[in-house]
């Protein structure tokens, strides 16, 4: 479906790229959704067809921790910028709400300090970092948002939420004072969708086949919510054919084990993976009355990937469940 959400226009006139006082980096851009302060350039750009991505919307709860949240998916598009100029932190933090006000958006989150020493306030400077640590980013990318200078100053954060009926978007801007004479800023859209994900399909023949040969199958037709463990109840044909194998094979007995992409935390995405693991168990033996002597499930997070986790295909393929023969 064709999205035709307007752009946002911070500022009364068009910039050219002989205003900037710096060339943008390769093959990046503006969003059409969005512009960016004036000076500016683009020093990363990051877009990916899909991705998940967690809005912070609370303040830090404990150590590392933030209890609020609100998950979404879709097109996402990283664009972090650099502007080398006595402008303050308020300016860019003040421009950014007022436009996104003006169009519409609804304000999930907002914060703004001069004092780079708050920490547990939306938008400051150990909520960022609390707030990156769930959506990072490479370290290869120079981005400077969890380092300082002699000079640091403040730092500001707001998301926005545009609902239409051609589509919804997120936006999320984050800011800090670098120094004096560097400020930085970085850009997250996010423009709802959801992903084709029941692309690879099995069934009991080949799964059977697969066991034989390799010792194990992986499976891409069981289906959970971005961080949920619940199965949905689309996963219903590939479960099944679980069942017609273990039907097929009355001898074999299997391990159940979750996978996850390298997104977040390795010690939670392990424990998401269990859950997924040991749901899928339960739904065989209560639901489809397998016997549960024969299914014992496990989860392993990230740490056995097929496939890149650098794009979303690659980790697309890292999100499975695999039956192990045991």
């Amino acid at each position: 479906m064709k999205r035709t959400i307007h752009t946002l226009h911070l500022f009364v006139i068009f910039l050219t790229a002989s205003m900037f006082a710096q060339t943008d980096v390769e093959e990046s851009k503006d969003h059409p959704l969005i512009t960016r302060y004036p000076g500016s350039h683009i020093a990363y750009y990051d877009e990916q067809e899909f991705s998940t991505y967690s809005i912070a919307t609370g303040p830090v709860t404990g150590y590392k921790t933030i209890s609020e949240w609100t998950d979404v998916e879709g097109k996402f598009t990283r664009i972090y910028y650099e502007l080398e100029d006595n402008t303050s932190i308020t300016q860019i933090f003040t421009n950014y709400r007022n436009a996104m006000e003006k169009a519409g958006f609804e304000v999930l989150a907002k914060g703004l300090f001069k004092d780079r020493n708050v920490k547990k306030d939306v938008g400051g400077g150990s909520w960022l970092g609390t707030f990156y640590a769930k959506n990072d980013y490479p370290t290869s990318a120079n981005i400077l948002m969890g380092a300082g200078s002699a000079t640091s100053g403040g730092t500001c954060f707001i998301a926005g939420k545009l609902s239409k009926p051609s589509g919804t978007a997120y936006v999320v801007v984050a800011g800090k004072e670098y120094s004096d004479q560097k400020k930085i800023y970085m850009i997250d859209i996010i423009e709802e969708t959801k992903m084709k994900d029941d692309l690879i399909k099995i069934n009991a023949d080949e799964m059977l086949k697969g066991i034989k040969t390799d010792g194990k199958i992986s499976l891409y037709g069981i289906y959970f919510d971005f961080d949920k463990d619940d199965v949905k109840p689309e996963s219903e044909p590939t479960l099944k054919e679980i069942v017609t194998l273990l039907k097929k094979d009355t001898q074999l007995n299997l391990y159940v084990v979750g996978h996850t992409d390298n997104k977040g935390k390795i010690d939670y995405n392990v424990e998401l993976s269990k859950r997924r693991a040991a749901s899928v168990v339960k739904e065989l033996t209560r639901k489809y009355g397998v016997n549960p002597n024969r299914l014992t499930p496990d989860g392993v997070g990230p740490l056995a990937p097929v496939s890149t986790n650098e794009t979303e295909d690659g980790r697309k393929l890292n999100r499975r469940v695999e039956l192990v023969a045991r």
